[in-house]
């Protein structure tokens, strides 16, 4: 069972929770995701099926959009509602004022990330210490937010989109964003929207996968090369597709980076660095040429026209 599922996660959920109901509905062996999506949050979670797991690396690395509110005037122990209050302040802001702040949040910046978080210090995530009421150094990181748009505000609530980097805290941005506007805040909802290119309105959620039989469920699942169409796409002809797939180098003058690549009858092989040489060095294949569109039959992917 080899494929991507694009999951709707409901609000309350753990993306480690929302994979295995995936995996069990799939009957697959193996599965994991795309990056984590946080219990209060709900959205695009992509889970990774099989051999999809060999490539979500890929969009792990992609930049991601959410919907968010934060409600201004209020601080809490874990950055969103769902912890302790610790302070409470006036709101009196005018969107004015909101815009010339989130316009200084646009770009690259240093982020240090929230105790209440799954990150590992000394083999043991950081939410543990947290609630054992110990804080631990964490490094900064570096993020980039690419767009941030006002959606509404109204009375404490202030409702945004984003677009930005991996590894950015929406928790964390809003606490920014509060303290930036001299009143505080917290999140109050999240919602992931998109991964790259991929968009939360092509997902399914779990309530309506189980109500699909086997056949019309195996339909929603994407080819495994979803993960990979940002890359750039190198057609091989059969011998140098044997090559590849014997772990062998072969020349191709491409601009340095990864690709994905095919084979002649259009078979999605796996993924290969493009070196500074010259040489086409491959990365992560797959085991047996996955075909090249959405539908199944026998257990194989295959074109859609098959």
């Amino acid at each position: 069972m080899d494929g991507v599922l694009l999951l709707d996660k409901p609000k309350g959920m753990t993306s480690q929770t929302a994979v295995s109901c995936v995996k069990r509905l799939f009957f697959a062996a193996k599965a994991g995701h795309t990056g984590t999506l946080d219990p209060m949050a709900s959205g695009l979670l992509a889970v990774c099926l099989g051999e999809a797991t060999k490539f979500s690396h890929v969009l792990l690395e992609a930049d991601k959009s959410y919907a968010a509110v934060i409600t201004l005037g209020i601080t809490t122990t874990t950055g969103d509602l769902e912890g302790a209050v610790t302070g409470s302040a006036p709101v009196n802001i005018e969107r004015a004022a909101v815009e010339r702040v989130l316009a200084g949040f646009l770009g690259e910046s240093l982020q240090t990330p929230p105790m209440y978080s799954a990150l590992k210090h000394e083999g043991k995530a950081l939410y543990r210490y947290a609630r054992a009421g110990l804080t631990v150094e964490r490094k900064l990181r570096s993020v980039r937010i690419h767009r941030l748009h006002l959606e509404s505000l109204e009375g404490r609530e202030l409702s945004i989109e984003v677009t930005c980097s991996k590894g950015t805290y929406i928790r964390v941005l809003a606490e920014d964003i509060g303290r930036a506007l001299g009143c505080g805040a917290c999140l109050s909802a999240l919602r992931r929207t998109a991964i790259g290119s991929i968009t939360v309105a092509e997902a399914s959620t779990l309530d309506q996968l189980r109500e699909l039989d086997t056949a019309e469920r195996m339909n929603r699942l994407r080819s495994v090369d979803t993960l990979v169409a940002s890359l750039p796409r190198l057609d091989l002809d059969a011998e140098q597709a044997r090559m590849i797939q014997n772990g062998r180098t072969i020349e191709a003058a491409l601009s340095p980076g990864l690709v994905r690549l095919y084979g002649p009858t259009r078979d999605y092989l796996g993924i290969a660095m493009a070196a500074p040489d010259g040489r086409l060095v491959p990365r992560r294949l797959m085991s047996q040429p996955a075909g090249f569109g959405r539908g199944r039959r026998g257990g194989k992917l295959l074109p859609d026209n098959a």
